[in-house]
Formats: C-alpha cells, structure tokens, sequence
C-alpha cells in the first residue's frame, strides 16, 4: 500500500462523516439557508487566500522547477477557477460575492489557516503536500459522489458546483499523492510521522469547516470592534 492511500485508508472514517454531514447532503438536495451559503463563502474566500499563500511558501522550498510549477499551476487555480464554486453559491444566495471578502475568520476557519500556515513555514514539502493534500481530495470524492448519486440537471441550484469538482479527471490530488509518495519513499519514520498527523488533523478540520458554515459558526462573545 502506498503511503497516500495508507493514509486515505486511516481517513476514512472522517470521510464518511464528510459525505454525510448536513451541509454537504444540502449541496447534494438543493436545500441550503442562505445564510449558511453566504457564511460559508465568506470564510472560504479567506480560507482559499492562505491555501495560495501555502503554495508560495511550498514553492520557495522546492529543489526542482517541476515541483515549482505544479504548486504555482495551483496559485492560478485559486485565483482564476476557485472563484467559480463560490459565484454559485453567491447566485443561489442572492448576494454580491466582492461583498463577502475581506470578513473576519469564524474560530475553526482561523484555526485552519493556522494550522496550513504553521506547517508551511515549520515543515518540509512532504508535510506541506500533506497538510495540503485533504481539501483538494475531500472535495473531489464530494463533487464524484454527488455527481453519481443526483445527476444533477441545469434545474439544480447547485449543478455547477457538484459539476465544476465532480467532473476533474486531472485533479491536483492525483498529482499530490504521487509525489507525496515518492517523498514518503526516503523520509524518516519521523517525518512519516508528522506527515500523517498533518494529514488527518487537516481531514478533522475539513469537516469542522462545513459544520462551522452549516451552525454559521461566530465567536462567542460579540464584539463592536470587530463588525463589519
């Protein structure tokens, strides 16, 4: 078993949970507040900032013009594809997707990017192409299950976003896992190690994130300073 699939395989049961949560079978039904759609953009578009910046720090410790061309392939992606899955949300929604930019972070968004950033800068591009590696995957399996079990039509509010991750047969997964593996292949237990806590602490945190914009997750305690 190669060390990508041994952790695909320890994943599983997040998941699972991921398939079945309620944001996720809302996208699947049609049936979503629009409220939670707007949160859910609002923290994602941040989200989606520090996942560009992540590949610009991968970038700076690459040793091979091929590795610098893959994560910088992934730059343009967030910048000029990403932007479509969100604009439907927007549609569905009703809302104006340049007025859900620049919000502050709910707790399990900052925690994410934290955790992205902390390992980017701390880590080797082996534990930056794991801690990278569960958003691309956990969305693609998303977009390929939905996409099998509604065949979705024009009608469907959601058929461009279940389509525009369902229908990828190039995914940058494919991409990540192959060279996840050759690194896997000469690093230590150690950093295997660290790897796959990197791994599924990122898959914990894929299903916090569409529970934090199902629950339209806030902190606390409110303050004035930080409305927007």
């Amino acid at each position: 078993m190669s060390f990508s699939a041994e952790l695909r395989n320890e994943a599983n049961p997040i998941f699972d949970a991921i398939f079945e949560h309620p944001f996720v079978r809302g996208i699947a039904n049609g049936k979503l507040k629009k409220e939670q759609l707007i949160h859910y953009v609002k923290q994602d578009f941040e989200y989606l900032n520090a996942f560009a910046k992540t590949y610009g720090i991968a970038i700076a410790k690459c040793e091979n013009r091929e590795d610098m061309d893959m994560f910088n392939k992934q730059i343009a992606f967030i910048l000029n594809s990403e932007t479509h899955p969100h604009h439907n949300f927007c549609q569905v929604a009703g809302v104006a997707y340049e007025d859900l930019q620049g919000l502050p972070l709910s707790p399990t968004a900052l925690y994410y990017i934290r955790h992205m950033l902390t390992v980017a800068y701390e880590g080797t591009l082996g534990e930056i192409l794991a801690v990278l590696l569960p958003c691309p995957w956990t969305y693609w399996e998303i977009g390929k299950r939905l996409l099998n079990e509604m065949n979705p039509d024009h009608s469907h509010p959601f058929y461009e976003w279940i389509h525009f991750y369902g229908d990828r047969t190039n995914s940058i997964t494919t991409k990540f896992c192959a060279r996840l593996d050759k690194w896997a292949l000469e690093a230590s237990e150690k950093e295997r190690s660290k790897m796959k806590e990197h791994f599924l602490t990122s898959c914990q945190l894929e299903y916090m994130f569409w529970d934090m914009a199902y629950k339209l997750e806030e902190w606390p305690v409110e303050l004035e300073a930080v409305k927007k």
